[in-house]
């Protein structure tokens, strides 16, 4: 019989000690028998506002060691289903977005050639894009949610083509993505033209902004996505500030008006069933939230992908 690992219990060992690794799992030195490998991509050197993510990583973690293995809601026991572990932080080129990206998409290519869904800590949302690249090549194009507060199709930042806020245009230009099953879920904010959204929707991209969903229950939402996805692979990347300010303000391009913590757990529990092949979570900027709520809150909406992974029962 399968021994998993299990994070270690605070009855075990005091919260507030031990490992520093997601939930205080055990920290894998390889991949073998691995289910699900959690890492860390502390950058922010693709950021165009304020910096910080390169710490977000070691925040998660640390504020992880609040959560226990049983997901009371809905049932959930992702640790009693699934071999997972945290294998640590890439070894990013910290002066160097260009070797980032190159860093990134070796090790996922390296990671993928395991049967594993990789579960990844950023960092800024440059690092979906050299992600997409390793996903395709195993699972060619896939289905996207992209829950965020930015569309993040810009051609150029500066005259760059790969920075945070390019990715899903890189992405949809290579063939990553299959276009008419991508949603951007929480957009919102102020742009430079009428087009900044619709020019992504002429691509096929499913757009659903925030204003549209204040006071709604996004269980229906998430239902709906789920069905339209049916037995795709599927891609979820959850970008921090998709949450309006008031709940996570570590984030280094914070807009208001938009999702509650609530909605986000609806949205994730919703898409249960789905063809998970990889999940991130970006953009969580300790240094703007000195009470550790954004980390804590980034801890937890991981914890709820976890527990709609495949293979995951729910009781």
């Amino acid at each position: 019989m399968t021994e998993f690992n299990q994070p270690l219990s605070g009855n075990d060992l005091a919260r507030f000690s031990g490992p520093n690794t997601f939930m205080r799992l055990p920290q894998a030195n390889g991949l073998s028998g691995l289910d699900v490998a959690l890492l860390g991509i502390p950058m922010d050197i693709g950021t165009s506002w304020r910096s910080g993510t390169r710490f977000g990583p070691k925040q998660i973690r640390a504020e992880s060691a609040m959560i226990r293995p049983y997901n009371m809601a809905t049932g959930a026991a992702p640790f009693d289903h699934l071999q997972i572990a945290d294998i640590g932080d890439l070894a990013i080129n910290t002066f160097s977005l260009s070797d980032t990206i190159r860093i990134i998409t070796e090790t996922y290519d390296a990671m993928l050639s395991n049967d594993l869904i990789p579960v990844a800590m950023g960092g800024d949302h440059t690092m979906t894009l050299p992600i997409l690249r390793s996903i395709a090549k195993k699972h060619g194009p896939v289905a996207l949610v992209h829950v965020d507060a930015h569309a993040d199709v810009n051609d150029e930042m500066f005259g760059e083509k790969e920075a945070h806020g390019t990715v899903f245009r890189r992405a949809y230009e290579e063939g990553l993505l299959q276009a008419d099953k991508v949603y951007q879920i929480g957009l919102r904010g102020t742009g430079y033209a009428a087009t900044d959204f619709t020019e992504a929707q002429g691509w096929g991209f499913q757009i659903f902004q925030a204003h549209e969903l204040w006071g709604r229950s996004l269980d229906q939402l998430g239902a709906e996505i789920r069905r339209d996805i049916g037995d795709r692979p599927v891609y979820i990347t959850y970008d921090i500030d998709s949450l309006d300010p008031a709940y996570a303000p570590g984030t280094g391009t914070p807009e208001i008006g938009g999702l509650t913590t609530p909605q986000a757990l609806q949205l994730i529990r919703a898409l249960r069933g789905a063809s998970i092949v990889g999940c991130d979570l970006v953009e969580v900027s300790p240094p703007y939230d000195t009470s550790g709520n954004t980390a804590l809150t980034a801890a937890n909406l991981i914890y709820e992908m976890l527990c709609i992974l495949p293979g995951v029962a729910a009781s």
